[in-house]
């Protein structure tokens, strides 16, 4: 049984994004420049697809909302604390974002090709597939 299929995955996902906020209430010395610039991602993303998440419930989360629930704290006790980003943070950043954007347009492509695949057997060229 690989992860997919198992059957309690959500629950199993759910109980790691708890351990991973709760990680990160315990980090509070890792600023969310930092994680952007290493990881690619903050708190503030965290924050954000969680809110995402929750559009098609019945009670959509506010982003301040999502952002107490992450921070384990109202957002702007913890910004009060932190200090301001440098020029070579912010640079790091910009650099990971790009990143970012490029290997979302990289996942996108192959999706797009993959479809294109499916949708277009090798032994058929589109115009004996495609209807007039």
């Amino acid at each position: 049984m690989d992860a997919n299929t198992h059957p309690q995955i959500e629950a199993l996902e759910a109980a790691a994004f708890r351990r991973l906020l709760e990680h990160l209430r315990l980090r509070q010395d890792v600023s969310n420049a930092e994680m952007m610039a290493s990881t690619g991602y903050c708190r503030n993303c965290l924050a954000d697809w969680l809110a995402e998440a929750s559009i098609a419930t019945p009670q959509p989360l506010t982003r301040e909302e999502a952002r107490n629930h992450v921070y384990g704290e109202p957002y702007a006790e913890f910004k009060a604390r932190q200090l301001d980003e440098s020029a070579d943070q912010l640079a790091r950043v910009e650099k990971s974002q790009a990143e970012n954007d490029r290997v979302r347009k990289l996942a996108r492509s192959r999706e797009l090709d993959e479809e294109l695949d499916d949708s277009f057997p090798a032994s058929d060229p589109p115009a004996i597939t495609r209807p007039r």
